[in-house]
């Protein structure tokens, strides 16, 4: 029954956009209440068939009232065009080609720690009877909090908790929950402002709202306590916030003048902070004083989009505009980059998100990134070595042809069968998929946005999931109690 009002509400979202175009703040009211009425009627038992019979009903009614809308364009067959590089092989690179010797030969790759880590992690499990659990801390942890629920149990959210508005007409590119928080969320908007959203105790309200940009905010990140956010704009900025009153502490204006795509802080030492920009350009900036850490830069083959470290925070992974991702090895005691490998998954075709995980599950145990890059495909690689080289492991189907969409790994791992992913997609729904089932990967599908989801975020104990899209709309979905 649940699927089957999640399709009204779809529909009825999607068609929400040609309701009193003048009074935005109504059609967020509109489908608050519409999602309140049919979780009730959920509840009641109809016949299925009664259910189905009405979605096509309503269907034919709000296109004659408004007209029929068009369909969303089917997934393309996506042939990946050998070059150099290919999806599932990485080259080395050497910025000073003396270091390559006399004839020229690439230095050979090392695999130390990565391939250490994924065997020490196949050892533990492999000495554990069948079906027992890895004997971590985050294992124990995460199985306290989800409890003995199988995958598709686990990742049964339906019922919607809230829906914000206050950046309607505006896209929503990211939004983040605090670092092991449940409560607070934040995001940026395309309107050149950010929010600071609370979620408990209720009634959900917007804390506070972060104005200065003077142009779209691009991408933002949490520091550690959570009581700093840096945010990018297109207006060539990188601002410093305090997350308690909203102050902008600190402004620091891009050198080239040009526009700031994303940021990442570096995950060791929440003092520097990695900046991507329109010309290519990657830069480490330590957010004290405002100034770029000398040998902290390099350029890419196109505009900087994503990055993302690894947990030690030794490793850099940035995507840019013309389909590359580029790993960099990072000096924790001087803030140098240093190149060092080099992945085309597509040629020309974005890469908008970039996720680290050092592993996913007891059957996942190998360093992963998840990745988006506009192939109409999320896609999983194995990190295989110590300079960030990438395998591909599999692909899942979704739609991605051209929006900035964005990708997560669940937080809780290690406690049961399976590893879950969720993304946004074109096709306004939120999918979750199963990283080791060889078929019928999605386990849960989310409908009730009415335009393309740009991101998604899990709060620290996966009872609430966020998702946004290009319309401004913010939803945050409740797990459903078992």
């Amino acid at each position: 029954m649940a699927a089957v009002w999640q399709q009204v509400l779809a529909v009825d979202a999607r068609y929400n956009a040609y309701r009193t175009p003048t009074f935005p703040q109504f059609r967020t009211q509109y489908i608050r209440r519409r999602s309140q009425l049919l979780r009730e009627n959920a509840k009641c038992g109809f016949e299925p068939g009664l259910r189905r019979q009405y979605l096509r009903l309503r269907s034919q009614l709000l296109a004659l009232r408004y007209g029929p809308l068009s369909e969303q364009s089917s997934f393309r067959a996506s042939s990946v065009r050998s070059s150099r590089t290919t999806l599932d092989r990485m080259e080395d690179f050497e910025e000073d080609p003396r270091v390559q010797g006399a004839r020229g030969h690439r230095r050979s790759v090392s695999r130390g720690s990565y391939q250490l880590q994924a065997q020490m992690n196949r050892a533990v499990y492999d000495e554990r009877p069948p079906g027992s659990l890895v004997p971590t801390s985050v294992a124990e942890a995460s199985r306290a909090m989800a409890g003995d629920t199988t995958l598709s149990e686990n990742y049964a959210f339906a019922g919607m908790h809230h829906i914000f508005d206050q950046h309607v007409d505006s896209a929503v590119p990211r939004l983040q929950f605090a670092n092991d928080d449940k409560r607070l969320l934040a995001c940026c908007s395309l309107d050149g402002t950010l929010s600071i959203m609370t979620l408990s105790p209720p009634p959900p309200t917007v804390k506070v709202t972060l104005k200065g940009h003077a142009g779209p905010v691009t991408d933002f990140a949490w520091s550690l306590s959570n009581d700093i956010i840096v945010s990018t704009s297109k207006d060539g900025t990188l601002r410093i916030w305090n997350t308690e009153d909203g102050r902008c502490i600190r402004e620091v204006a891009d050198p080239e003048g040009s526009e700031l795509l994303c940021c990442t802080f570096q995950p060791m030492n929440n003092n520097l902070t990695v900046v991507g920009n329109s010309k290519h350009h990657l830069q480490v900036v330590n957010i004290s004083t405002g100034k770029k850490v000398k040998g902290g830069s390099s350029k890419l083959t196109g505009r900087v989009l994503s990055l993302s470290f690894d947990a030690p925070g030794r490793i850099l992974w940035a995507g840019d505009d013309r389909g590359s991702i580029f790993s960099f090895l990072f000096d924790m005691a001087t803030g140098k980059l240093t190149k060092a490998k080099r992945l085309v998954v597509n040629e020309g075709s974005p890469i908008s998100s970039i996720s680290a995980r050092s592993w996913i599950s007891r059957e996942a145990r190998d360093p992963s990134l998840l990745i988006n890059a506009c192939v109409n495909k999320l896609l999983l690689y194995r990190v295989v070595d110590n300079e960030g080289t990438l395998q591909l492991k599999r692909s899942f189907p979704i739609q991605h042809g051209s929006q900035p969409l964005h990708s997560i790994f669940c937080p809780l791992m290690s406690f049961r069968q399976g590893a879950c992913v969720v993304t946004g997609s074109e096709d306004a729904c939120v999918y979750f998929f199963d990283v080791e089932r060889n078929t019928k990967a999605i386990v849960n599908k989310l409908q009730g946005h009415s335009g393309p989801v740009l991101d998604v975020s899990f709060n620290c104990d996966e009872s609430l999931l966020a998702s946004s899209d290009t319309t401004g709309m913010v939803i945050i979905w409740r797990r459903e109690q078992k």
